[in-house]
């Protein structure tokens, strides 16, 4: 059992390291903080933290560091978070304001984050198997060349431009435009993507085809691939450059983040399976990690919502990172977040 001096002092300690990147000890500790006590019995209160395993030597005879067990405490006692600064509440602001669409949004929070934390900066795209599609557009462009559109009720738009294997006159352009509303307009992401696979084999099978049909063929194609790319998870990333800076912080190499950065597909489980908290925060730390091949890094995530559904946003780093700073960043940029795409929601 760690008494209620012991955590302060582990708080000591994990603070003074991130500070520092120096080994903390009992000296240090009496000299910097005021826990009115001698350093004989600092000294006391970290034998005890080090039998819990919350603290260890790197050297002989040096000061303490905090394990990934200790962070784990350190992180799990946070009383409170640090609110942030007005000019970083500013910074906020200033980056995301001006949004157009949800990729520019989601572009917005990452840089953003990055600049606030110093750490890599991950957004979750929402997951849109559930998102309607609200609105289906064609634009003719001419030289058997149509522009489709596609969007969502969670901000998602979609543009393709689509080469037809006929020339087409307005009226072929409006036939083709009511087709493609009505089968997806109103509906959810997957169900679309089930109407067009349907009517893609009933054209296939017809012994003979309408003339616009192989045009239809050619949009419905397009059509799946992107309501395809709706329904996979996906992340949007900034700030892997910083990794190089603190590659001090690691032991080993940082080849599996930037590999698992360029994967995605570790983040995503990941970052999937984390338990927020009451607040829609959670953190993952150091070993905790390992089987993701991640057991030198931490991650910091929160929760942000949009329409129907829900996607986190978060840091990547080290395990010695500044948590509470990093937590209050990602709890205030989701908070944002999910206030901005409701604005956005209910002004459409």
């Amino acid at each position: 059992m760690v008494t209620e001096r012991g955590l302060q002092v582990l708080q000591a300690i994990v603070q003074d390291y991130v500070e520092t990147r120096e080994p903390v000890g009992s000296k240090r500790i009496v000299d910097r903080h005021a826990f009115g006590v001698s350093a004989a019995t600092i000294r006391n209160d970290m034998a005890l933290l080090e039998d819990e395993e919350l603290i260890a030597a790197p050297h002989t005879s040096s000061g303490r560091v905090p394990t990934d067990k200790g962070y784990r405490v350190f992180v799990d006692h946070l009383a409170e978070l640090r609110p942030l600064s007005p000019a970083q509440r500013s910074a906020i602001t200033m980056f995301l304001d001006g949004s157009t669409d949800l990729d520019d949004v989601l572009a917005r929070t990452v840089r953003a984050l990055t600049r606030l934390t110093g750490q890599v900066a991950i957004v979750q795209y929402p997951s849109f198997a559930q998102a309607n599609v609200t609105h289906v557009e064609l634009v003719d462009l001419g030289d058997a060349r149509l522009l489709v559109i596609l969007v969502t009720d969670t901000g998602r738009v979609s543009q393709r431009i689509v080469p037809v294997p006929l020339a087409l006159d307005e009226a072929d352009a409006a036939q083709l435009r009511a087709r493609l509303s009505v089968l997806l307009t109103g509906h959810s992401v997957g169900d679309g993507a089930k109407a067009v696979t349907a009517l893609l084999a009933a054209i296939a099978d017809q012994s003979r085809p309408a003339r616009l049909d192989p045009a239809l063929q050619s949009l419905l194609g397009v059509v799946a691939e992107e309501l395809e790319e709706f329904r996979q998870d996906k992340l949007l990333m900034a700030g892997a450059a910083n990794l190089a800076r603190s590659e001090a912080d690691f032991r080993g190499s940082i080849y599996p983040l930037l590999e698992a950065i360029e994967e995605q597909v570790t983040l995503l489980r990941l970052m999937s399976e984390m338990v927020a908290d009451q607040e829609g925060l959670a953190a993952s730390i150091g070993r905790e990690n390992a089987p993701f091949g991640l057991a030198e890094a931490s991650l910091v995530v929160g929760d942000y919502d949009v329409a129907r559904t829900r996607g986190r946003v978060g840091v990547l780093g080290p395990t010695r990172m500044d948590y509470p700073t990093n937590l209050a960043a990602v709890r205030a940029v989701a908070h944002y977040l999910s206030r901005l795409l409701e604005e956005d929601e209910s002004g459409r």
